[in-house]
């Protein structure tokens, strides 16, 4: 995103994802990308009843001085729910009053895997909010270190006043957008907000291809000079969902109050070991 607090450290700090327009076009590619023909290594159908926390935890570490990018949202674990099969994360106009709020007018949830992830093959099938305002996002960091230098990798961002126009994007010490340099790409997605989609990312030492349903759009390759400045994706990253409301990107033409609540919906998260 635009503004970030760039001396955080990984382990408390959750920066959100690119900003608008930043996916650069010369990463754009069209090819398939594919799921292995095999049991995942790991996950979640959200066939249970509730959240399971032993996978997942709520994330609110920054309820009380507020999120980044001005966002607006208090996030809290009663806007996540698991019910026939489906996680649903939902954006609400209210005011929290739980000890650790911030005065937010509005709640929604992000929860972050407790297991760490490298190298392999992830896909998400999720069905995307549109209001204005809404901000869901699909994405990974690094236990620690500081940003950008330890790496963000944008498997889905999407923001309700361009709906259905996904983004995947790279970030890194030397290739981020507050330098202008940040890598990624973006493709319309016509049902994004009326369907399940399956998101994708195929992580290997060479390359980072993302992409939408058994297509990649974005192709990052390992080629550039500058050791962990260029390329920090060599450790295991937490997977994050989140549905933030408002901020320097998703609040760039306001919030609609009216169209609220919105939900992102999410049938699954898998992922293969390469």
């Amino acid at each position: 995103m635009l503004i970030l607090l760039l001396a955080a450290q990984a382990a408390q700090v959750q920066p959100a994802p690119a900003g608008p327009t930043l996916g650069a076009s010369d990463h754009r590619v069209d090819q398939p990308i594919a799921a292995p023909a095999r049991k995942p290594d790991f996950a979640d159908e959200f066939n249970g009843a509730r959240v399971d926390t032993t996978t997942w935890r709520f994330d609110g570490d920054y309820n009380k001085q507020g999120w980044f990018n001005h966002e607006k949202q208090y996030y809290g674990p009663a806007n996540a729910r698991v019910a026939g099969g489906t996680l649903t994360l939902t954006a609400r106009r209210e005011t929290p009053t739980a000890p650790d709020s911030g005065g937010q007018s509005y709640t929604s949830a992000k929860l972050v895997s407790r297991d760490t992830f490298g190298y392999g093959f992830y896909e998400v099938s999720a069905r995307l909010p549109c209001g204005r305002g809404m901000w869901p996002a699909i994405w990974m960091l690094p236990t620690s270190g500081t940003w950008p230098a330890m790496g963000e990798i944008d498997i889905m961002e999407m923001v309700g006043w361009n709906p259905n126009v996904v983004h995947a994007t790279l970030h890194s010490e030397a290739y981020n957008h507050v330098k202008g340099t940040q890598r990624g790409a973006d493709v319309t997605v016509p049902t994004a907000c009326t369907a399940f989609h399956r998101y994708q990312l195929d992580w290997r030492p060479d390359a980072i291809l993302i992409g939408v349903d058994g297509r990649s759009y974005m192709r990052v390759a390992n080629d550039k000079p500058g050791g962990a400045a260029a390329w920090p994706f060599t450790r295991p990253f937490r997977m994050i969902l989140n549905l933030a409301v408002g901020g320097d990107w998703g609040g760039a033409r306001g919030i609609d109050d009216a169209a609220l609540p919105q939900a992102m919906r999410v049938d699954y998260v898998r992922y293969w070991r390469r």
